[in-house]
């Protein structure tokens, strides 16, 4: 009954005028900007961030929620038109997606991949509204100890679940933990790590890094490729509907992949990246009906199981954030970024402090994939043009867009020149093949972990066997070990290696 009456608070929020209007732009800015090659929906929210600086908290969570899953379903489009994943969720949706246009059947993959984000996106937004508040009352068992080891945990499972090296991904979050570092201690007011430059004794700021690493990084990354690579669409979408045979073959591989990624979502690191493969892999291992196409040959299950995956991960990637104040993966981190920016501390007094803010933000993301599928299936056509503006005229606009933002956060052009130089570092992971994301959650966990190691040494007058000694926190810490203990086994570690390559 509690559900009903939180869910229906959150619907009154939700559907006032405003609301309604800040989920619509932030599904249309969030898809538009999706749909570009090589931006995904990490440099979508850390570009359009400081666009919701003058809004109300309610209304700037519920647009950047909207940025977020329109980002996910933009990012499909791309990989099946232009055969160019729009973000990195979206690799796997290439190699059947792309096959089908090709063939034709641009139209069925497309709704294939609108309906399975549309169902996914309900089932994992009724499971955040479902667990909410149970994890929000085990969360306020948490003392720093706790918070602590649980982000020992989180970075963890960051590093087992980033794609290639682990040695780089620890390498990355060690890195992320450091520029957290940079700014004066909040202690002793000493500067840590400013080298006598006025402007870092405030720190490094998130919105610099964010945009910097994954905006110019990525933007950089496309500019480095060739003219003939830019592959562009140029045939016809028709008949976009599926047929019969198509919905027999693809609502059990949306179940699958809404299940698999419900689960895999709320893991720290990569949950939509790793349910996308995980849901893949699954439909390649179940036996093809009689007459049904190969996979990698435009198999319409190819396209409906990963995308459905990965956008029950996004939502459900929601639920650590909300109860317990973690970021589970890079976008998740933006988020918290986000609610410090407006005064919202994340974590599990949001629900108690803030109910309207938190059961507004579950109901606009169902009214939000409500309006992605209706917004998207008719303007295919103009993503389609969209995706001929030539790269020369359009990626100029998008850095222009950028340094406007992060000047307008401090109105500082120091900021500028960091987000350019976070740029060339962010192009040099990519030819590294370091994967930037762990570097993000380091960044926002490392004044947090900072923060509630001291108090717990604080509380305890400097006993470290504090972490050892209270139960969840031990629990927490052996769960970290044993997951770092089974990755770096040599079997696991080929096959974990295996998961992130597709044929």
């Amino acid at each position: 009954m509690d559900l009903i009456n939180n869910l229906s608070l959150g619907f009154g929020v939700a559907f006032t005028f405003q609301n309604l209007a800040y989920a619509f732009i932030g599904c249309l800015l969030g898809t538009l900007i999706g749909v570009l090659p090589g931006i995904g929906p990490v440099a979508t929210i850390a570009m359009l961030l400081p666009a919701t600086y003058a809004l109300p908290p309610i209304a700037a969570l519920i647009m950047l929620a909207g940025i977020y899953y329109g980002a996910q379903y933009g990012g499909s489009t791309t990989a099946i038109l232009v055969n160019l994943p729009g973000e990195s969720s979206s690799v796997v949706t290439v190699i059947d997606g792309y096959q089908m246009a090709r063939k034709g059947r641009a139209g069925p993959a497309l709704a294939a991949a609108g309906i399975g984000s549309f169902f996914a996106g309900c089932v994992g937004t009724l499971i955040l509204a479902s667990f909410a508040a149970p994890l929000t009352e085990v969360a306020f068992k948490f003392g720093p100890a706790e918070y602590f080891s649980l982000m020992i945990l989180g970075l963890i499972g960051a590093v087992v679940l980033a794609s290639g090296s682990l040695l780089k991904a620890v390498g990355m979050i060690v890195l992320g933990l450091l520029l957290g570092l940079v700014g004066t201690d909040v202690n002793s007011g000493v500067a840590r790590y400013s080298f006598d430059i006025p402007e870092l004794t405030d720190g490094i700021g998130f919105i610099t890094i964010a945009m910097g690493v994954f905006g110019y990084g990525e933007i950089i990354a496309n500019l480095a490729k060739t003219e003939d690579k830019r592959e562009v669409f140029t045939g016809k979408v028709t008949g976009l509907f599926p047929t019969k045979e198509d919905f027999r073959n693809m609502i059990p591989a949306i179940l699958r992949g809404t299940a698999l990624g419900s689960m895999l979502g709320i893991l720290p690191g990569g949950g939509a990246l790793l349910s996308a493969f995980a849901a893949y892999t699954i439909e390649k291992k179940t036996k093809l009906r009689p007459g049904e196409v190969p996979f990698g040959q435009g198999n319409i299950r190819g396209v409906a199981a990963p995308e459905s995956a990965n956008n029950a991960g996004s939502q459900t990637s929601f639920i650590p954030l909300l109860t317990l104040g973690i970021p589970p993966n890079a976008v998740m981190a933006l988020m918290v970024g986000a609610m410090t920016i407006h005064n919202i501390q994340p974590g599990p007094q949001v629900m108690t402090s803030n109910p309207e803010l938190f059961w507004g933000l579950i109901a606009s993301m169902w009214i939000g994939n409500a309006m992605l599928i209706i917004l998207n299936l008719p303007l295919i056509g103009m993503w389609i043009k969209l995706l001929t503006v030539p790269y020369r005229w359009l990626f100029p606009a998008i850095i222009l867009f950028c340094a406007i933002g992060v000047y307008s956060t401090n109105n500082n052009t120091f900021d500028i020149w960091m987000v350019g130089a976070f740029g060339v570092i962010g192009y040099t992971f990519i030819k590294l093949g370091m994967e930037p994301a762990p570097l993000l959650l380091g960044f926002i966990l490392g004044p947090m972990m900072e923060e509630n190691l001291r108090r717990a040494l604080l509380l305890s007058r400097g006993d470290w066997s504090v972490f050892v000694t209270r139960g969840l926190s031990a629990s927490l810490l052996a769960a970290a070990a044993v997951l770092l203990i089974i990755v770096l086994l040599p079997s696991v570690k080929s096959k974990r290696e295996e998961a992130f390559v597709e044929d």
